[in-house]
């Protein structure tokens, strides 16, 4: 069979399709390891940790009943289909309700290929966990109507500023590879205390971040994998909001590898952790944030060699100007 480079379902609503392969071992509440398809979709909603209330069996049957259970090569599944093990199923999935970020999403520049923005704290880039529609990607895709555009990379949920997104599906890759090639060069502002570090200094720590854990970790006994510049600490005249009589400074990160939270655990183990980092130095319970008190970090310049035009792009913005 020829490889498809296009999924069974398309995207939808600016979500795409979920591709559940029916594993060898039979499911917890199952007795047959071979179960119909039914079976195995109700088992997949029914055990999402972030289920809608409405999600019941009626629910999963009106999916079959649209047509909107299939195989890899389109073919509809009726609730009764045995589905063998190794058999990949296409179905869409129904977000649970969710938290609206009060914030919006700012374009920065758009031509007929990307669309650059700055994307506010709390809202994820890619739909994940909790955090389904209120992602970036969902959003912006339900604002334009284009259910191909994709980011081209991540920030965290609580990181701000500058996110790539690509229009069309057959020029995403190039884009992609470029930051997995990480060929594209970054800078970032973070708000912390003013330590009296001075610059330029340059931070190499091992960094791991274990499955299933928040917070990654510094192991100080491994060679490093994560590396960053500090290239300016600028004092800020006023105190951020809810500070007061404090001492603190903007921090310009350039970070020469791209570990997850790499910045964050970074800041935090020279002392300066970043104002407002729910995880670094304590991990704030799941769901205990609060929208009026962000944190500060963001993404401020972009730079690199179009993989299309082979010309130089360069964009920048302003990580914090209230700060100024």
């Amino acid at each position: 069979m020829p490889r498809r480079n296009y999924p069974p379902l398309p995207p939808r609503d600016g979500l795409g399709a979920t591709r559940a392969r029916v594993p060898e071992d039979p499911l917890d509440g199952l007795d047959s390891r071979v179960p119909t398809a039914f079976d195995f979709v109700r088992h997949l909603v029914f055990t999402q940790r972030h289920r809608h209330p409405d999600d019941d069996d009626n629910a999963v049957l009106a999916r079959f009943f649209a047509g909107e259970v299939v195989l890899i090569d389109c073919t509809p599944l009726t609730p009764d289909t045995p589905v063998a093990p190794g058999t990949d199923v296409f179905f869409y999935r129904r977000p649970a309700p969710e938290t609206p970020v009060p914030y919006e999403i700012e374009e920065v520049y758009e031509d007929a290929d990307i669309m650059v923005v700055r994307k506010p704290p709390f809202l994820a880039t890619m739909p994940r966990a909790a955090h389904i529609t209120e992602s970036a990607t969902v959003r912006l895709r339900r604002a334009t109507g284009n259910e191909e555009l994709t980011p081209a990379h991540r920030l965290d949920r609580m990181t701000s500023g500058l996110l790539l997104f690509t229009k069309h599906r057959n020029i995403r890759g190039a884009y992609q590879e470029l930051f997995a090639r990480r060929e594209v060069h970054k800078e970032y502002e973070a708000v912390a205390k003013h330590a009296g570090l001075s610059p330029p200094l340059e931070w190499k720590h091992h960094i791991v971040k274990r499955p299933g854990e928040i917070a990654a970790h510094i192991a100080h006994d491994r060679e490093p994998n994560a590396h960053t510049i500090v290239r300016s600490i600028t004092r800020i005249p006023r105190p951020p909001q809810g500070e007061a009589n404090a001492d603190y400074a903007i921090y310009l990160l350039e970070p020469i590898t791209g570990k997850t939270h790499q910045l964050r655990i970074q800041m935090n183990a020279a002392g300066v952790p970043i104002l407002g980092d729910p995880v670094y130095p304590i991990t704030a319970p799941f769901g205990d944030e609060d929208f009026a008190y962000p944190m500060y970090l963001a993404s401020v310049a972009l730079s690199f060699i179009d993989p299309l035009t082979q010309r130089p792009r360069e964009f920048t913005i302003d990580g914090f100007p209230e700060l100024h």
